[in-house]
């Protein structure tokens, strides 16, 4: 299985930026920069374009999969067949996607004997509680009202980062938590680590960016 010590997360989203071609430029992009610092640098495209971004050697794992078995299911994201494509795992409830804690449970359990990784992403205190019995690799503490605003939650609440870390170390010790929701720039990426964070989960702070490599390098930098 893959393993990151310190890992940025690139949610591509549905943004109609990464459209057409602009995914697998998004994806080169991150390889460059990946190949001049040596940062773990980890792209989430649609499921759609998990395979062609897999070519470009940055880890890819899928913005999503669904509990469904392999075999004649339709119109479901199959962890097996995402695996096939080139993923080396999945973002699982993202609050754009949420899903039951049964079906959670399921899927962490699914991908690991796949040798795949779990993002596993969780709106408050409660869920992280909830969530972390379930030992994913990693757990990303995403408050909903602050996705795609620009006010990093390292910021704005930066009291649930560290509640989430103390109450994701005493239940499963080595489930890495990553931070997430409106981090902008380098500065939040470092708050986010010295809070305890050990990663970051970003979305529109680098789709939307003047230059995707400019900012990605600049995330990145901060990363241990």
């Amino acid at each position: 299985m893959f393993t990151f010590a310190n890992p940025l997360v690139i949610n591509l989203k549905n943004y109609n930026e990464i459209s057409g071609n602009n995914s697998l430029k998004i994806a080169e992009v991150a390889r460059n920069v990946l190949l001049s610092n040596h940062k773990d640098i980890i792209i989430a495209p649609p499921p759609s374009s998990v395979m062609a971004l897999s070519k470009t050697k940055v880890p890819i794992v899928s913005q999503h999969v669904d509990d469904a078995p392999l075999g004649a299911t339709t119109g479901f994201t199959i962890p097996e067949i995402v695996k096939s494509h080139g993923a080396i795992g999945s973002i699982i409830n993202h609050s754009e996607h949420k899903i039951e804690h049964s079906q959670i449970s399921n899927l962490v359990k699914r991908l690991r004997e796949l040798d795949m990784i779990s993002i596993v992403c969780a709106d408050d205190l409660e869920e992280v509680e909830a969530l972390s019995q379930f030992s994913p690799d990693y757990l990303a503490i995403e408050p909903p009202d602050l996705i795609g605003k620009g006010i990093a939650v390292s910021k704005a609440n930066p009291s649930i980062i560290t509640n989430s870390v103390q109450m994701v170390k005493s239940i499963s010790p080595t489930v890495k938590v990553l931070c997430g929701a409106g981090i902008v720039d380098k500065i939040d990426v470092q708050k986010a680590l010295e809070l305890g964070a050990e990663g970051v989960l970003i979305s529109s702070g680098v789709v939307k960016s003047a230059s995707w490599y400019n900012k990605i390098l600049e995330l990145s930098s901060v990363l241990k």
